[in-house]
């Protein structure tokens, strides 16, 4: 497993959760790192990525309620939830490409996020 994510849970709508993405030891170079979401009976959702240099990009659906940040230094990447809602229930994946532009190679198993109303 390249990617690990943790943080998910179970919270009321209109609260908070911070999601971590950490990279293992054998991930060497990193580049856009990126967090999806896939809620049951739906396609796969990009919800924010982040550059080597911390640009940043979000999905219409959760812009000024997301940030996603990271920690070069750790190989970890966050998505900080604010202002939850029922529809942002679904498991949510980390997704990490070698370089920024490049495919995303490395992916994590995903952490389940519960919103209820």
């Amino acid at each position: 497993v390249h990617l690990v994510e943790s943080g998910g849970g179970l919270v009321q709508a209109g609260g908070s959760l911070r999601l971590s993405c950490a990279a293992s030891a054998s991930v060497v170079s990193i580049g856009t790192m990126a967090w999806y979401r896939q809620a049951p009976g739906k396609a796969r959702e990009l919800v924010a990525t982040i550059k080597s240099a911390g640009n940043t990009e979000y999905a219409d659906s959760v812009k000024g309620r997301f940030t996603i940040s990271r920690d070069n230094a750790k190989k970890t990447a966050y998505l900080q939830m604010d202002s939850l809602e029922f529809q942002d229930t679904g498991v949510y994946h980390c997704a990490a490409a070698l370089a920024s532009g490049g495919p995303y190679v490395y992916w994590g198993q995903g952490t389940q996020v519960t919103v209820s109303s």
